[in-house]
């Protein structure tokens, strides 16, 4: 049976090295708090499927990033591929050439390598694969989205017009729609995440972001689950499900 790929890059609070950053712990743990994804490794987690998680937080090395700044639109904000700012635009860190090599030879890199690695065994097995890019966000937008708007959905998908099936935004809408919530597409975040040896170039590989609004699963602004986490768990499974049944229809 084909097995999806849950890529899993903002569940991680670890900074392995602290070199180049000017700030202390507790600067960091409130950077930490505001922006992981916190427990996605455990609410998108399905039997038989593959988890490709980075083991280590995204302030420290960001995988969802562009490495060269020039495409990357966070890189402006100091945001790149490795964080140099808060989300208030306060700097935390000094990343030198040497650093940013040292960083992406020893984080970055080999975790794409995994990535795609799983999209290739996946091709050699069913021809075809299947990745859902992984997510949360704050139900009040951080300072530094890009979308500022307040009514912000219970669940988003992202697509890639390349990458995801109509199939899979069709299912996702009467999906979320049945069970009562409201779902952004592309809106307030968008795309999903391909290896780039694959993107744009191999149409057997498949794609979808799910991103949860942390209010239906934390006690927002703190990291504590709320009594709807297990609920919320429920539904994110169900959701996989379907896009691993839907999958083989493609």
């Amino acid at each position: 049976m084909q097995k999806l790929i849950l890529h899993i890059p903002h569940s991680s609070t670890k900074i392995p090295m602290t070199k180049g950053y000017v700030v202390d712990q507790e600067v960091l743990d409130r950077e930490i708090l505001k922006l992981t994804d916190w427990y996605t490794d455990d609410l998108f987690s399905l039997v038989g499927s593959i988890q490709v998680r980075a083991d280590f937080s995204r302030i420290f090395c960001d995988t969802e990033r562009f490495t060269d700044d020039s495409l990357e639109v966070m890189a402006k904000f100091g945001m790149g591929v490795l964080y140099e700012k808060a989300d208030d635009g306060s700097k935390i860190r000094s990343v030198t050439p040497e650093l940013r090599k040292e960083v992406l030879d020893h984080y970055y890199w080999p975790h794409h390598f995994t990535l795609n690695q799983s999209v290739n065994d996946q091709l050699r097995a069913h021809g075809k694969a299947v990745i859902v890019d992984c997510h949360s966000f704050p139900d009040i937008p951080l300072v530094r989205d890009l979308s500022k708007d307040q009514n912000r959905p219970d669940f988003t998908i992202g697509t890639d017009p390349f990458h995801t099936p109509q199939l899979f935004i069709d299912l996702s809408k009467e999906f979320f729609e049945e069970r009562g919530y409201s779902l952004g597409v592309d809106w307030p975040y968008s795309g999903s995440l391909v290896p780039l040896d694959h993107y744009q170039k191999t149409k057997e590989v498949a794609s979808i972001m799910l991103e949860i609004n942390r209010k239906l699963y934390l006690k927002e602004p703190t990291n504590l689950q709320s009594s709807e986490y297990h609920n919320t768990k429920k539904t994110v499974n169900q959701y996989l499900r379907m896009i691993q049944e839907a999958s083989d229809r493609l």
